[in-house]
């Protein structure tokens, strides 16, 4: 089993090496479940990121049994797995109850609309997924016995008065604006994991996700980089909201399930930003875009929508004192790398 209820925050991570990702990894210090191989559920486990972990799980020996409704997830991201001995699928919204049968080690929530188009269009399930969704998740890992895991978000920050922004800032969050649909409901859910920790004894892990991109992202979905990506490879001008002044921190897919699995194998509670701290602006990025694809494409500035934050960038002292970790795949490489897969789809 992985760890113990009521283990307290900034318990020292043993030494060893990182294997189950990447490479580029190999010789990261991190200690990534030390007591396994193990068993793990993987609520979003189809989406981006879940299926990026769910693979890592998988790569290193462990049985992962991944459960997503596919509302914003895909299988496509995981057919590789499906075949593979210890992965198992089921097609299921958290909300509505989660009974996995079998003995659990670790249960990870990573199921909620993540991307601007897809939690806009579905208010009111990413508010459920937030408090019904991660409820469920608790309770199955409480009945487990089992180490649970929270992917949160920078939105929690909303549009910050701090910067950068270190886990003890509370945030300025528009609680009826139009993201506050996403933004309340990470927040609840982080205050109910916690909750769960002081009243019954929860062994929990808080993750603080910064914007992460890599292959696997959906053309189009709103995010950044996807956008720009998409509309450079098909040659429209790529849409620039606001003057471009606003900032975003960009944490490669890779670098972020290294960090995930390093506070997940840790005795830190969190919360913890999991980010890339090196800071660029929007225009910037989009110029970057521009001349890594070649393309012929323009700018367009487009109205900035209601409370888009203006800076976001994460500190993450926490994640370096902790966890050991820090992103190490620079911008223009996973941009590039990015870029590769997307040329597939978009074609």
């Amino acid at each position: 089993m992985l760890g113990s209820a009521g283990r307290e925050e900034g318990v020292p991570v043993p030494e060893s090496p990182l294997s189950i990702l990447p490479a580029v990894f190999a010789e990261s210090p991190l200690s990534v479940f030390p007591e396994s191989p193990m068993r793990a559920v993987v609520a979003g486990g189809a989406g981006f990121i879940g299926s990026y972990l769910c693979t890592a799980l998988a790569d290193r020996g462990d049985e992962v049994h991944c459960v997503d409704d596919l509302s914003s997830g895909s299988e496509e991201n995981i057919a590789h797995l499906i075949d593979r001995p210890g992965f198992s699928f089921s097609r299921h919204d958290i909300t509505v109850g989660l009974d996995v049968p079998g003995t659990i080690d670790a249960v990870l929530d990573l199921a909620s609309p993540a991307s601007p188009k897809d939690y806009l269009a579905r208010p009111i399930p990413t508010l459920e997924v937030g408090s019904a969704g991660t409820r469920n998740c608790l309770e199955l890992a409480e009945k487990a016995g089992a180490v649970f895991l929270l992917t949160s978000t920078s939105e929690v920050y909303g549009d910050p008065e701090v910067h950068p922004q270190p886990e003890s800032y509370w945030g300025r969050v528009n609680p009826i604006g139009i993201r506050s649909v996403y933004d309340e409901a990470k927040r609840y859910a982080e205050a109910l994991t916690f909750a769960f920790q002081r009243d019954r004894g929860a062994d929990v892990r808080v993750a603080r996700i910064f914007n992460t991109y890599g292959p696997r992202l959906r053309p189009s979905d709103g995010r950044v980089v996807s956008n720009f990506l998409d509309q450079a490879l098909t040659g429209r001008p790529l849409s620039v909201y606001g003057d471009g002044s606003q900032t975003r921190s960009l944490c490669f897919v890779d670098d972020q399930v290294a960090g995930l699995l390093a506070l997940l194998a840790s005795g830190c509670s969190g919360p913890v930003n999991i980010g890339n701290p090196e800071e660029v602006t929007v225009l910037e990025l989009a110029e970057r875009v521009i001349a890594l694809t070649g393309t012929s494409s323009g700018i367009v500035f487009e109205p900035l929508p209601a409370d888009d934050p203006t800076r976001r960038c994460p500190d993450i002292s926490r994640a370096r004192e902790m966890l050991g970790w820090e992103p190490r795949i620079p911008l223009d490489e996973g941009l590039a790398r990015t870029a590769e897969w997307m040329k597939t789809i978009v074609a």
